[in-house]
């Protein structure tokens, strides 16, 4: 009978040990200005701000941004019109600025930001790709109720935020 109500106990600790992790943290909360958001170890960092766009149904929206990430930035080349990629693994975000407008019907960022490792050197420019390594980065989504495209500019070859 005790081995029945321990395996009992087992059964029922596991069952509530999954369903405790199959809720998953929200990643962002509505503020009188916008969005809020708070990603963890793990998460893309582009990836959410244009589901957050998507869901939200944003029309355009600047962002700032700080934390802890892996992150590849990029320098424009524009003899090759493509960026120069560098990236930095565990540093501290310890600034992000951008923007969030659509392209050809889906979201758009632009980003740049500033990143420090553990002896202060500083590093940044034009973000490529950033995901969260240890802690979290922290967001607020200023949003616009103007809806911005961004447009591919000739000679330059780069997207650029239209106003029209």
């Amino acid at each position: 009978m005790q081995t029945i109500s321990f395996l009992s106990l087992l059964l029922l600790f596991s069952v509530l040990k999954t369903h405790t992790n199959a809720q998953e943290i929200p990643k962002y909360v509505k503020v009188p200005t916008g969005f809020l958001m708070v990603l963890r170890q793990g998460d893309d960092v582009f990836a959410e701000l244009e589901k957050l766009a998507v869901k939200e149904k944003i029309p355009s929206a600047n962002l700032s941004g700080m934390g802890f990430v892996n992150v590849k930035f990029g320098f424009f080349n524009f003899d090759t019109k493509e960026y120069d990629p560098k990236e930095f693994k565990k540093v501290e975000l310890a600034s992000m600025s951008g923007t969030i407008a659509w392209k050809d019907g889906k979201p758009s960022l632009h980003c740049h930001g500033t990143v420090t490792g553990k002896d202060f050197t500083a590093h940044g420019g034009h973000m490529l790709a950033a995901t969260v390594s240890t802690g979290s980065v922290e967001i607020i989504v200023t949003v616009h109720d103007k809806k911005l495209e961004r447009v591919t500019e000739q000679p330059l070859g780069a997207n650029v935020l239209s106003l029209e």
